[in-house]
């Protein structure tokens, strides 16, 4: 275990605990803290995660160690509500509190890290990752076949956002050998995908233009796939560009915006493009 003194951290995290829960007092508490439960926080705690993704990519310690914070009270919040609920009749204690997820999550890595808190040897982070899936699955009381990969996949769809998930499922499956044998195999099905597209949209009901929707995507994902390329990424730098150039365009404005022609819009949209290609280029 680490030797750093544990007393400063623990202060602060106390600190945190007792501010939470002052927040959260019946009768001295915020009435906005007091109607909250965990399903009302879901999406503060979603808004979070990616405020902290945005604040490491901007490199700023500050701002990064401020987001860790807003999504550390995300946690803390959840552990005061479930505190707070009443106890069963038996006087049962509560489901869980914070300390019940900080030493759920700390043996987590202690079983899954033989390694480094046990004797078991490993040669390579492939071994590590066997022995995190088979130590995971025996924690659930599941059978481990590395083989059988739908149960894994599935977790990817119901846990992270579409385009990771589309990302991560087709690596695992082509990682097994579920794969094209060549690139020109990927794009005749982009061509498949998408003529399959173009015909629902012209003339299907729209819950089939939305599956041919999700299976162009999903190729799109492939193909981002075969050329070392993270569609989410490059999904989140074309928003930027796009953002950037409406800024240059809105700057540019002598009028209310929807007084312009879409032929004079178009105008000062490649005139904000040319202006940011010069200033710092992008495709």
């Amino acid at each position: 275990m680490a030797d750093r003194p544990p007393q400063p951290i623990l202060a602060a995290l106390d600190r945190l605990v007792q501010v939470v829960a002052q927040l959260r007092h019946p009768e001295t508490g915020c009435p906005w803290d007091l109607e909250q439960t965990p399903e009302s926080l879901i999406p503060h705690i979603i808004e979070e995660a990616y405020e902290v993704v945005d604040a490491i990519r901007s490199g700023d310690p500050s701002a990064i160690a401020e987001e860790l914070g807003d999504l550390l009270l995300q946690v803390v919040l959840q552990a005061q509500i479930a505190s707070d609920r009443p106890t069963a009749p038996s006087h049962q204690p509560p489901a869980f509190d914070l300390a019940t997820v900080a030493n759920g999550i700390a043996d987590k890595l202690i079983r899954r890290h033989p390694h480094v808190f046990g004797d078991v040897t490993v040669a390579d982070i492939e071994d590590i990752h066997r022995n995190w899936e088979r130590i995971k699955a025996e924690e659930k009381g599941q059978t481990h076949d590395p083989q059988r990969l739908s149960p894994q996949l599935a977790k990817y769809n119901r846990t992270l956002p579409p385009l990771m998930a589309a990302s991560k499922i087709s690596a695992r499956v082509a990682k097994v050998g579920f794969e094209w044998e060549d690139e020109a195999g990927v794009w005749a099905k982009f061509q498949e995908e998408l003529e399959e597209f173009q015909r629902a949209i012209a003339s299907e009901p729209q819950a089939n233009q939305q599956a041919e929707l999700g299976d162009l995507l999903f190729t799109v994902v492939n193909l981002a796939r075969w050329h070392g390329l993270d569609a989410a990424a490059a999904l989140h730098g074309t928003n930027q560009r796009f953002i950037q150039r409406f800024e240059q365009v809105e700057a540019a404005l002598v009028k209310p915006l929807a007084d312009y022609s879409l032929a004079e819009l178009e105008t000062l949209w490649q005139a904000a493009k040319a202006h940011l290609n010069q200033t710092d280029p992008q495709p």
